[in-house]
């Protein structure tokens, strides 16, 4: 089952955060900008204000942002983050909503506790937990069985036992996720070599170089214009 979360976090700002569950957070860029999107209209439009960010936190890498989303934004956006959410400042929380219907609101209030206590709560795939997991460390160099293993709740050998029962291992998943990461990081312009490699978790480009190899016969500057 494929799901999508997203959580609301109130403390000293108000933070919404959307998760994947069941679905790989890798191959996602586009969708998660446009989620973001609907949220801010969706805010504006509740409240007749405009109202903006004072953050936006993307897990995936960009160069730059096309200028109307940058401008829809409207706040600084920061990429390669560890989580995807959007930072609302507290005052947000005071702020009315035009045209509220207090009994429309009980009425999906009580739908959706009703769905939560009838959900079945089902574990995803861990070949897509290990993703989403290596994606925010793979820059720090830090993507490594013992690091994954932790932040998933299981021990190194218990991790490896589970990916073998869905027919792949850690450093399998590793390796796809670098190649298709370094193609699409190769076709930024603005982004070196030497920076694919640091952002693929590559102490040195020669390393970056022979992976590339390794993967495709092709060296990262052949790959950037094929």
């Amino acid at each position: 089952m494929r799901e999508f979360r997203i959580t609301c976090h109130e403390g000293k700002d108000i933070t919404v955060r959307f998760e994947y569950v069941g679905v790989s957070r890798l191959s996602d860029h586009h969708q998660i900008e446009c989620f973001v999107v609907i949220l801010l209209r969706l805010c504006r439009l509740l409240t007749g204000l405009s109202l903006s960010p004072t953050g936006v936190k993307l897990a995936h890498r960009r160069t730059e942002l096309p200028a109307e989303i940058k401008k829809m934004f409207g706040c600084e956006v920061s990429f390669g983050s560890a989580v995807d959410e959007v930072i609302y400042p507290r005052t947000a929380d005071s702020t009315a909503t035009v045209n509220a219907d207090s009994h429309l609101n009980s009425l999906l209030v009580r739908y959706c506790d009703e769905a939560l206590s009838s959900r079945r709560v089902q574990s995803g795939a861990w070949r897509l937990r290990v993703e989403n997991a290596i994606v925010p460390l793979l820059p720090h160099g830090q993507a490594k069985t013992e690091e994954i293993a932790k932040r998933l709740g299981v021990s190194k050998r218990t991790l490896a036992r589970l990916l073998a029962s869905e027919g792949c291992t850690f450093f399998g998943i590793l390796d796809a996720m670098r190649l298709d990461l370094a193609k699409s990081y190769l076709r930024e312009q603005n982004l070196q070599n030497s920076e694919v490699a640091w952002l693929l978790g590559f102490g040195e480009v020669s390393a970056f170089t022979h992976a590339c190899k390794r993967w495709t016969g092709k060296t990262p500057t052949q790959l950037r214009y094929h």
